[in-house]
């Protein structure tokens, strides 16, 4: 399963996976957008965006929206609705032209408090936080690159669209320097332990014999939406835009309210009980290559891509040790007895594999040690198996008889085989970039419940 590492955690690339191809896709529809006309309250909750009509008027530089007293104009909106038309290769209309305005607004919102957030730990800290033009060119380069592009060309096909380059810039801006501020303030308190690598390890265990599945998703944050109904909405919206042809990761990275967003919404291969009970239900439901219909949950609404499934498999990897006694199978009950004893006095010495050669080489009796390595625990012999399968690591089994005398088996390690498998540092990167990711999202709502956003209706 792909994810981030901590380099990138909690980052949300927004355009940063612009198709060139998309660029070409909305010119006629572009060309009818203008300055949207307001009609709301006198104060714009930051769940609750401004509601538009989507009759046109001339271009104006009319004060639409205030941060905290900080502008937001008609102009600034009508740039991030071009941008987001064209970078997620959506079709205006009068349907999803109000959903097109209102996300416009929320991420702008949403920016201007950021930017203003790290304006003021700027002042009390004496050191920039504001990304250089530098770190946004390099960021332009580097998308630029991904499309086989330059950043020129790039700038050049977006501004064929209506969309100018500050427009883009500032969106750069602001996720570059959000994310370095979430990861340079708080990367270092998060601290991912071993119980919990320990606990991410045992769910996959447990999990191994579920089904599979390969998504994509979008998820539209309800808080952040206005409410059920309103997330409930934009992701109907969105479903048809899908099903019309907008490529999927273009629409998740510019609407979608999850993590995923930076990887175009790619989560990967997940076992069944990984995500929300809902998702769950409907995925079971689904084929490869199908849309999921908006899929409501307790925080918001999600909609899902299978990409691929595959039926779940016990393919669990385990490290053993053993030390043994050599007892042939025509033993008499009293030799088999004797040597179960000096195995069952020997088990509570054993701490682990680490001393289990030092353990037994003390207490002789022809006890001999040996590394069984690595193998999948239905591949084992069954009296072996039924210990590998109980066992904690670290643990010793008890006495264990077969033909060829009695064991002591010590579980060294436990992992996932085949396409299941994640190493420790996969897991320890998925848990950070998860932990960040939360630490992002409160920290953008205490923002916006903080806030004074006001709403001022066209003239």
């Amino acid at each position: 399963m792909r994810r981030l590492g901590k380099n990138a955690a909690a980052a949300r690339l927004g355009g940063a996976g612009l198709c060139a191809a998309v660029l070409l896709t909305a010119s006629a529809a572009l060309a009818q957008i203008t300055a949207p006309q307001v009609a709301a309250p006198s104060v714009l909750e930051p769940s609750a965006p401004a509601a538009v009509t989507s009759a046109p008027q001339g271009l104006s530089e009319s004060v639409v929206v205030t941060v905290n007293d900080q502008i937001i104009s008609s102009y600034d909106i009508v740039q991030r609705m071009r941008l987001l038309i064209v970078t997620a290769g959506i079709q205006p209309n009068e349907q999803n032209m109000p959903e097109i305005q209102r996300e416009a607004i929320r991420s702008l919102v949403d920016e201007r408090l950021e930017m203003q957030e790290l304006a003021n730990e700027e002042k009390q800290q004496k050191f920039s936080l504001i990304a250089t033009d530098a770190e946004v060119n390099d960021e332009l380069a580097d998308i630029a690159r991904n499309n086989n592009t330059s950043a020129d060309q790039l700038l050049a096909q977006l501004a064929a669209q209506g969309v100018g380059a500050d427009t883009f810039r500032d969106q750069l801006r602001a996720e570059i320097s959000w994310r370095g501020w979430i990861r340079g303030r708080y990367g270092s308190r998060v601290i991912i332990g071993d119980d919990q690598v320990k606990a991410f390890q045992k769910r996959l265990e447990a999990e191994a014999g579920k089904p599979q599945y390969q998504i994509s998703e979008v998820f539209i944050d309800a808080a952040r939406a206005g409410g059920e109904d309103a997330a409930i909405q934009g992701a109907n919206q969105l479903l048809s835009q899908l099903k019309g042809g907008a490529p999927f990761a273009a629409v998740a990275r510019q609407f979608s309210n999850s993590p995923s967003a930076a990887n175009g919404g790619d989560v990967g291969w997940i076992t069944g009980g990984e995500m929300p009970p809902e998702v769950d239900a409907a995925l079971a439901s689904m084929r490869p290559g199908t849309l999921s219909p908006a899929i409501p949950v307790k925080d918001g609404v999600y909609i899902v891509y299978l990409r691929d499934s595959r039926a779940g498999g016990s393919t669990v990897v385990v490290d053993l040790k053993q030390a043994a006694i050599a007892v042939p199978k025509t033993a008499s009950p009293e030799q088999v007895a004797a040597a179960q004893a000096k195995l069952a006095a020997l088990r509570p010495k054993i701490n682990g594999c680490d001393n289990l050669a030092a353990q037994a080489s003390k207490a002789g009796g022809g006890i001999v040690t040996g590394d069984l390595g690595e193998a999948e625990t239905k591949d084992l012999a069954p009296a072996f198996r039924a210990a590998a399968e109980t066992l904690q690591v670290g643990q010793v089994s008890d006495p264990i008889r077969t033909d060829a005398g009695v064991h002591l088996i010590v579980l060294c390690a436990r992992h996932m085989g085949g396409a299941q498998e994640m190493t420790r540092d996969q897991i320890e990167n998925r848990l950070y970039g998860e932990e960040l990711s939360m630490i992002a999202k409160r920290q953008l709502r205490d923002l916006r419940n903080s806030a004074t956003i006001e709403t001022h209706v066209q003239e």
